[in-house]
């Protein structure tokens, strides 16, 4: 994209895309999921509304430092290079000024209007993405986003915490589904992206490691996955409907990472990292029918 053609699309188009919308709203819906899940029934609306809004304006604005964090990176990436601030559609201090007034709104929402645990979590997500990831790990080691994870995987654990104004064991449970399934979403892209990456002086793991090494640890982080994934149903926090999306879902997606690491197609680490998007929609959303449709569980051989 030409910097004529950005400069020529409305400003609040602009200020939008610092927000990554797209990302964002994936991680509004796990957040949703999170406070709807957090309440036998209905939630209390304060925290379905004003939880949600702040935990999206909290991810645009760590969002938005990141393309300032970024914008270097950005220059030197063709995925990146259209983006706002490397084709100097808005400048650094409108960027950085906006990430304050996200983040301000985020925190005086959570704050007075959901609970002091809720905006105290999503802070702590905030700079761990937008700036411990961004500014250290990202650049410093090939487990970057491994450890950054964290932070990613942190919605419905601040989804939850907005109803109970707790950190409870099950909403653990989402956060960890989330935290093993960011490295082999991130990495199937980074294959795919690994000469940018090269170029930029970023650290990822084929561009350390190698192509090969990297679709072995899709695999192994996929099965992991898989067996994470059962884990709401195991611990009777889900039922039978979550059980079959899941089974679907993770046979789906191993037998992508399987094709990643025994083929050398070229379309394939796309075509895995667009299918894990879908997958975590999926999943979650089998969660939130699961919740409202009450099924049966199969017995277990084994206390929970």
């Amino acid at each position: 994209m030409t910097t004529v053609a950005v400069r020529a699309r409305p400003v609040w188009r602009l200020y939008l895309e610092l927000t990554k919308p797209k990302v964002v709203a994936l991680i509004v819906f796990t957040a949703i999921v999170g406070t709807l899940l957090a309440s036998p029934g209905w939630p209390p609306l304060d925290a379905l509304v004003f939880g949600n809004l702040g935990i999206a304006l909290a991810s645009g604005s760590a969002a938005t430092i990141n393309h300032v964090l970024d914008q270097k990176i950005d220059e030197q990436m063709s995925r990146t290079r259209g983006r706002p601030l490397p084709t100097g559609g808005l400048g650094t201090a409108q960027a950085l000024l906006f990430a304050a007034a996200l983040g301000t709104g985020s925190m005086l929402i959570l704050w007075f209007l959901v609970n002091p645990l809720t905006a105290v979590l999503t802070f702590a997500s905030l700079i761990g993405y937008a700036v411990i990831y961004t500014v250290w790990l990202k650049r410093a080691t090939s487990q970057n986003i491994v450890i950054g994870g964290a932070a990613g995987a942190a919605p419905p654990v601040l989804g939850w915490a907005a109803v109970t104004n707790s950190i409870e064991p099950q909403a653990l449970l989402l956060f960890l589904i989330i935290f093993i399934w960011t490295p082999p979403h991130f990495w199937a892209l980074a294959i795919a992206r690994k000469d940018e990456y090269a170029r930029a002086g970023i650290p990822m793991l084929p561009v350390t490691h190698g192509v090969p090494y990297t679709r072995l640890q899709v695999l192994l982080y996929t099965v992991l996955l898989v067996l994470v994934a059962l884990l709401p149903y195991l611990t009777r926090m889900s039922g039978l409907i979550y059980l079959a999306a899941a089974l679907v879902l993770n046979g789906r997606f191993l037998y992508y990472a399987l094709q990643l690491k025994l083929t050398e197609r070229d379309e394939l680490p796309m075509k895995v990292f667009r299918f894990s998007i879908s997958y975590l929609m999926w999943m979650f959303a089998a969660l939130l029918v699961d919740h409202y449709l009450p099924t049966t569980q199969l017995p277990t051989p084994y206390p929970v």
